[in-house]
């Protein structure tokens, strides 16, 4: 009994490897959180590209959006971490510390909602990928992977769903929108915008001018 548990756990941390190396090559036919959407809104947008193919003004906007810090930290922000815990302590909204490496480990190989266990995994396969796969191989898997709206998928899909056009050819304001629904893109839509996200929309835009991409 104790043989065969022992194989089963060599077989998942070796299927795990090879999952995380082979991640670093190819986008992931199909993650958890693409099935639910699927399930949800009978639908599954998606459509991936290469890190060259997705413009310069997306990747801007989610990076000021999400995590300025990017390039600069090993895949976690301990200060933006603190806070959001600091916050919970005090009864605040949280506004979450996660990384888009963070963000990238919950997509492409877990799930979403709120556990110590999805916490944990989602640590060592930050930290993984951090080491082997780099900055541009993350940002690249996390523009391809992250929900964008309702059963969409991936920025080329973001960019036809809500525009009509690629990736590439996003104006600085229409990537700037898109980054702003990040927060919940089953709720929000830059066609009909709230005050709250046309506020998040213009800071968005301040903030693209002080990203550079390494």
């Amino acid at each position: 009994m104790f043989r065969t548990l022992k194989k089963i756990i060599y077989t998942i941390i070796l299927a795990n490897i090879l999952f995380i190396i082979w991640g670093k090559f190819l986008n992931p036919p199909v993650t958890i959180t693409q099935i639910s959407g699927m399930m949800k809104f009978g639908k599954l947008e998606r459509d991936y590209i290469a890190y060259d193919e997705m413009g310069t003004h997306i990747k801007k906007a989610v990076l000021a959006a999400e995590d300025q810090k990017f390039f600069n930290h090993n895949g976690f922000d301990y200060q933006a971490i603190q806070k959001a815990y600091t916050d919970n302590e005090k009864g605040k909204k949280i506004k979450g510390g996660s990384t888009i490496s963070q963000q990238t480990a919950k997509n492409v190989f877990l799930w979403q909602g709120r556990s110590w266990l999805r916490k944990g995994l989602e640590t060592i396969y930050t930290f993984i990928i951090e080491m082997i796969w780099g900055k541009e191989v993350i940002l690249e898997r996390y523009l391809n992977s992250i929900e964008m709206g309702r059963g969409v998928f991936g920025i080329e899909a973001a960019a036809r769903y809500y525009y009509g056009k690629s990736a590439a050819n996003l104006t600085k304001s229409e990537a700037a929108w898109i980054a702003a629904i990040l927060p919940s893109p089953q709720k929000y839509d830059p066609h009909n915008p709230s005050k709250y996200l046309r506020n998040r929309h213009a800071w968005i835009l301040r903030q693209m001018n002080n990203i550079s991409l390494k």
